[in-house]
């Protein structure tokens, strides 16, 4: 157990903390938001657009649940000051104030993440889109190895994960995949994720068993969740319609299923064919070409504000964000934020949440990391 003096030390350093998280967050203003939302609800007519209702209701949960946490973290590091000056040397009860510390720093640690999450559609559910880059048939493996990351690691958080659409590769692995990310905050948490991801290892499709290195390309987009937010024209989309070749159990190439939409004034093309109707694909291809659609205009939009500060971005989606070695040695080394796992094999299978972590930290003090 630790010193009364570092007990000491180390609940004014929380308590000062605590008082630099709070800085971060617009308390008041919240509070206002709860207000505003809760009269609204109660207004008639309020459930008649249930697509807005239920957003507005997830977003009264999250401020309720968050102003909530921050009472208790206000309350109890009060409640232990007062304790600690009571203590002397009682070892039991500088015990239990040691404790209740630790669980007030893990409560800050999630409300300091939740400040790097406040733009406006990182509360939205996201859309990882997958696709192999060079190095052949191992680049197709390694995107179908992302794939299935991702997939794990929404699950492991309780999310809603399906995969879309998904086209294989030559002799393994895909060339391409469409995720969706159902839960709160899913496109704040992945949005970090989006870049050019680097396998090394020794690869199981040459005969020499040599070492090779393959890349893949990661992009996220945040899923549209109001259909006034984007524009989309019936006339400005080309639908056409065709056999499944992926999942779908007796419809896999027996009825034109799958579809596939053509944005014509910005050329961007969608797929959907893992539904199990054409009506669903549809509805499905639809939501992610808004979705696409939206990532345009915010991408167009930071262009502008870039421009206009007169300062240069650095290349999105081709930029090396990570590196996954598994041979020589096993490690994933995350190139923005210094963060490296020695278990490359855990991440693989999801664990993926300290380079999150490590991400929206950046985002909180960017000054303190090196670029």
């Amino acid at each position: 157990m630790a010193t009364r003096e570092d007990i000491t030390r180390s609940l004014h350093e929380t308590v000062e903390r605590v008082g630099l998280v709070g800085g971060d967050f617009d308390l008041a203003s919240d509070e206002r938001e709860v207000a505003d939302l809760e009269r609204r609800s109660a207004e008639p007519g309020y459930w008649d657009n249930q697509d807005v209702a239920q957003h507005e209701m997830r977003r009264l949960g999250e401020l309720k649940s968050d102003l909530e946490t921050w009472d208790k973290i206000t309350q109890a590091s009060d409640d232990l000051t007062v304790l600690l000056e009571m203590s002397n040397e009682d070892s039991a009860l500088l015990e239990e104030i040691e404790s209740e510390l630790d669980a007030i720093l893990t409560q800050l640690d999630s409300l300091e993440l939740q400040s790097a999450l406040d733009g406006p559609h990182d509360g939205s559910n996201a859309i990882l889109v997958i696709h192999s880059g060079e190095g052949g048939v191992d680049a197709q493996d390694w995107a179908s190895m992302l794939s299935r990351m991702y997939l794990r690691w929404g699950q492991r958080r309780g999310f809603k994960t399906d995969l879309l659409d998904s086209t294989a590769g030559d002799e393994a692995g895909i060339k391409n995949a469409t995720i969706e990310v159902q839960g709160p905050n899913a496109y704040g948490l992945l949005k970090g994720e989006g870049g050019s991801h680097r396998l090394v290892r020794l690869s199981p499709f040459d005969s020499a068993h040599r070492r090779h290195t393959a890349f893949a390309l990661v992009e996220v987009i945040p899923e549209i969740e109001n259909d006034t937010e984007i524009d989309l024209k019936p006339d400005d989309v080309r639908v056409d319609t065709y056999r499944s070749s992926g999942a779908g159990g007796q419809h896999v190439n027996k009825t034109d299923s799958a579809v596939r939409l053509t944005h014509l004034p910005s050329g961007i093309v969608v797929t959907c064919q893992n539904e199990r109707s054409q009506t669903q694909n549809r509805e499905t291809a639809y939501k992610i070409l808004r979705s696409r659609l939206l990532e345009l205009k915010l991408k167009a939009e930071a262009e502008e504000r870039s421009e206009l500060k007169g300062t240069l971005t650095a290349a999105g989606f081709g930029s090396r964000i990570r590196s996954y070695v598994i041979h020589p040695y096993t490690q994933v080394t995350d190139h923005r934020t210094e963060t490296s796992v020695g278990d490359a094999q855990r991440v693989l299978d999801g664990g993926l949440d300290p380079f999150i972590d490590a991400y929206l930290h950046m985002l909180i003090t960017p000054a303190e990391v090196a670029t």
